[in-house]
């Protein structure tokens, strides 16, 4: 079934083909059904419509499909069509939750009024359910991960139901997409965050040392083993062991990793005794593990045990609605380390960094915001993209003047640290158009004030 605005249940063939005409002809998306258990099929807590349905049906009647519905999510707004007089029909839809009634038979216009009101408030519960969890994320103490574009969502959907549970996790990424900040946001966020989160980059420790930074050592365990030395497996006990570029790890070691994710249990080199430890794994790749381990390259029981769950994380250049509240994120950072004044982007300039493909994804982004900090706007003619022509050769009208309009809304929302009155004198609209655009955007004043 095709996404659709309004479900309309009735039993009369009849009645489901006029009314069907008549909100197809309002450019109102409908899906006609019959029956209430076949449209239940349809509807969950992320239906973003509103449903119209006849109270004398077979199966199921209107106040029966109410409750159903209200069970799922009682925000979704539900109108009953009513024998004509039957007002206690009508006042007991209302008291159990219904949006509205309308009694048949009904003026057409009127309906439709009913109909996109009920819309109109369906939509503003979703956005502000969403806006709910946008700022319990951001509420969070420790790293945050900064992001309001449907990747990022599909991110945080993935990694906040499993925060608590000790489930080993495997991100994958481009270089610089932000998998240490991920991995830090997960520890800080879990019930692991009063203990240690213990980073090592394999592919950064030579690989005759690499082992005895994981797993220790005992005192004249090797040449130059003078005393002893907790690994990092073992220092992580309680926590997190984050392992960034895991693809790195030479094949022997990762024998000895497995057996101690299966066991959780270490021992040091040069010892006979063997540690308990209680340690979450996330490790970190840009490379295809699961290739890797089909080629041989990567042991695969070992892939396996890592990939419990997996994220992956999106390039600066997929969720590039984003760039302007990370860029202005990055740009207070920088001021408050340097002690120098932050300057918001006007619009010209954060329409200009949408439009760069961003190689280096939020690194580079981050690189830029500490040069514009220091050296002002003329930092970012140093980082003018060379493929913008490109980029908007791939983008339609539509969407790059909705690119431009919701970075335009976004600096002013920055520069006047969400006064909703400031942003109005700085962009010369009205309040409600502002509020228009913004609830359009998914943009909210909470998300900018300091």
């Amino acid at each position: 079934m095709t996404e659709s605005s309004v479900i309309f249940v009735d039993d009369d063939p009849h009645i489901r083909q006029a009314i069907a005409q008549t909100l197809t002809l309002e450019d109102l998306p409908v899906s006609c059904f019959e029956g209430a258990p076949s449209a239940l099929k349809h509807i969950n807590a992320e239906y973003d419509g509103v449903v119209l349905c006849d109270y004398n049906m077979p199966d199921m009647n209107g106040l029966e499909m109410l409750d159903r519905i209200r069970a799922i999510d009682d925000t979704i707004p539900v109108i009953i069509l009513t024998g004509q007089g039957d007002i206690s029909t009508a006042v007991t839809a209302m008291q159990q939750g219904a949006y509205d009634f309308i009694e048949k038979p009904f003026d057409h216009d009127e309906l439709i009024e009913l109909l996109r009101h009920a819309l109109e408030k369906r939509h503003l519960a979703l956005e502000n359910r969403r806006l709910k969890a946008q700022l319990r994320h951001l509420a969070r103490p420790g790293p945050r991960m900064l992001g309001d574009s449907p990747s990022m969502r599909k991110v945080m959907a993935t990694i906040d139901p499993i925060l608590d549970i000790s489930a080993n996790i495997l991100l994958h990424g481009e270089t610089g997409s932000g998998k240490d900040a991920l991995a830090r946001y997960i520890h800080e966020n879990s019930g692991r965050s009063a203990h240690n989160f213990v980073a090592i980059n394999c592919g950064a420790v030579p690989e005759n040392l690499i082992e005895s930074e994981l797993f220790g050592h005992e005192a004249g365990a090797f040449t130059g083993a003078e005393k002893r030395r907790i690994g990092k497996i073992e220092h992580a006990h309680k926590g997190t062991l984050f392992l960034d570029e895991v693809e790195s790890m030479p094949m022997p070691l990762q024998v000895k990793l497995l057996r101690v994710l299966e066991e959780q249990r270490v021992e040091r080199l040069g010892s006979n005794q063997v540690q308990e430890v209680d340690v979450r794994i996330i490790a970190a790749t840009k490379a295809d593990l699961k290739k890797l381990s089909d080629e041989g390259e990567f042991r695969s029981d070992l892939y396996y045990r890592l990939n419990v769950v997996k994220v992956d994380i999106p390039p600066l250049r997929e969720r590039k609605e984003d760039v302007p509240m990370l860029f202005h994120h990055f740009v207070l950072i920088a001021a408050a380390r340097y002690d120098r004044e932050s300057i918001p982007l006007d619009a010209g300039q954060a329409a200009r960094l949408m439009q760069h493909s961003w190689p280096g994804n939020v690194r580079e982004l981050r690189n830029l915001a500490e040069r514009y900090v220091l050296l002002g706007p003329a930092a970012l003619d140093e980082n003018e993209p060379a493929d913008a022509g490109n980029v908007a050769g791939r983008q339609t009208l539509v969407e790059m003047m909705d690119g431009f309009e919701r970075s335009a809304i976004v600096s002013a929302l920055n520069a006047s640290h969400g006064s909703i009155k400031d942003t109005m004198v700085q962009l010369g609209i009205a309040r409600k158009t502002l509020y228009d655009k913004m609830r359009k955007h998914g943009l909210d004043k909470a998300q900018f004030k300091d």
